[in-house]
């Protein structure tokens, strides 16, 4: 029994993560458009916004977690993970 409560609370703990990151995207999607509606270019925004996360997660978690964080990026692009509406086959 107690193995099956752990498991539920495993699960609970990944639906939160996932609404958190989910209301995150939200937040700073409207930021952005905030942004690019008061004339600053997409290209200012993302340096701002890969300078500003990377220098949080270097605070958090080091410059080598950080570097083996970014090292995991290549693939999630390349496997489309950040193409926004796109379409699975």
């Amino acid at each position: 029994m107690t193995a099956m409560l752990e498991q539920q609370a495993t699960e609970l703990d990944e639906l939160i993560q996932e609404e958190k990151r989910l209301v995150a995207i939200e937040i700073f999607k409207e930021a952005w458009l905030t942004a690019k509606t008061e004339g600053i270019e997409t290209e200012i925004l993302a340096e701002s916004a890969v300078y500003t996360a990377m220098s949080e997660l270097v605070s958090h978690f080091g410059e080598q977690n950080t570097a083996d964080f970014i090292k995991t990026l290549d693939k999630q692009l390349a496997h489309g993970d950040f193409t926004a509406n796109k379409t699975i086959q």
